[in-house]
């Protein structure tokens, strides 16, 4: 993978001037002023190099909201934080895979022993940080996961137990928060709280083959996307008819297959250009040039799939129309994504039925 030039964002005076917003508003409108200027950027320099100064904006958005929190819970009578805490992203965010549009995926890890303090400083810390980030453009998650909710803001020692009950129950909705959580990044905060929630997660997954099969089995859950004659399948009904889905498409089933071999390996970042780079490197796989490709694909039509504006923020349904699909080049791409994604999971699949009969 090329080196990401980001010499020239990093100085880019909107940018910096996030660092220095005083209230949710004025971040807001700091956030405006630095995705116009991405907007003028797109497809005019590398996808990679976009997503990453597009990521790199919202990782100095969230810093500042968590800061600005802080004062707030000042100003509220709640004081300074109580102990240390680490603010983490999952989803495309923890990726460093979010677009202009993505919504909160994010949570909190708190130093020490629970206690009454912490609890009732920290359910007011995420709940406020949780409207900071709306205000500044951040639509809260349908799925709850915020830091606003008990499930995603844990003491250390609470996480590590919550982490080794997920591992234990093997059923679905357990495993989907582990996959959840295998995306976790750290953005504000103490940055040793992030690396040791780490460590307790690696090890979870160390030699344990019945872990793994369970994430293998929700991997491989996918839905058709070529029909039997290799034809992209389009929605055939509803406000999106005639077009195509490229978050659950493509974009989302590449993630998840790169996502299962990295846990697979231990590999501990959660980019998935860098978990492919890592994987190449093992030397065990082939494919992996056909799926970075692919996602280079897939990334390329996420960030350019229609979008709407309002009051300044951008909103998109992730679906591409029927007329842009007309575009010949655009279709090849697709469906070759779509054909090596129908490819990949036939492997995952079997692998996953060979796997259950040495179980039994």
């Amino acid at each position: 993978m090329a080196q990401v030039e980001t010499t020239d964002w990093n100085n880019d005076e909107n940018y910096k001037s996030i660092a220095t917003a005083g209230s949710p508003r004025e971040l807001k409108a700091r956030r405006t002023a630095c995705q116009q200027v991405l907007l003028e950027q797109l497809n005019v320099i590398p996808v990679e190099e976009w997503m990453y100064r597009v990521n790199a904006m919202h990782d100095q958005l969230a810093a500042a909201a968590v800061r600005i929190c802080e004062a707030q819970m000042k100003e509220a009578g709640y004081g300074l934080p109580p102990c240390a805490y680490s603010f983490i992203v999952f989803g495309s965010a923890g990726r460093q895979e979010a677009t202009l549009w993505s919504d909160q995926d994010n949570g909190l890890i708190i130093e020490g022993e629970p206690d009454g303090t912490k609890r009732s400083y920290f359910e007011a810390f995420g709940i406020m940080l949780s409207n900071v980030l709306e205000t500044a453009g951040y639509e809260k998650c349908d799925g709850k996961v915020m830091c606003s909710e008990p499930l995603w803001r844990k003491t250390l020692p609470d996480w590590k137990a919550q982490l080794a009950k997920w591992m234990e129950e093997l059923e679905w909705e357990p495993v989907r928060y582990l996959i959840i959580a295998s995306d976790m990044r750290h953005v504000a905060g103490s940055e040793a709280l992030s690396a040791q929630w780490r460590e307790a997660f690696q090890a979870g997954f160390k030699d344990n083959k019945k872990l793994t099969i369970a994430v293998l089995r929700n991997t491989v859950r996918h839905k058709a996307t070529l029909n039997l004659l290799g034809q992209v399948l389009t929605e055939r009904f509803g406000d999106y008819a005639g077009g195509f889905d490229v978050k659950y498409g493509l974009y989302i089933p590449l993630v998840n297959i790169v996502r299962h071999l990295s846990l697979l390996h231990g590999i501990k970042v959660s980019s998935t250009l860098r978990r492919l780079e890592l994987l190449a490197e093992l030397e065990q796989y082939q494919h992996l040039e056909e799926i970075r490709a692919a996602f280079q694909t897939a990334l390329k039509m996420r960030v350019n799939t229609p979008y709407t504006v309002k009051d300044g923020l951008l909103t998109s349904s992730d679906y591409y129309a029927e007329n842009d699909l007309k575009n010949k080049q655009l279709r090849l791409e697709l469906r070759e994504g779509l054909l090596l994604v129908r490819r990949l999971h036939k492997a995952l699949q079997r692998q996953l039925r060979s796997a259950e009969r040495r179980q039994l």
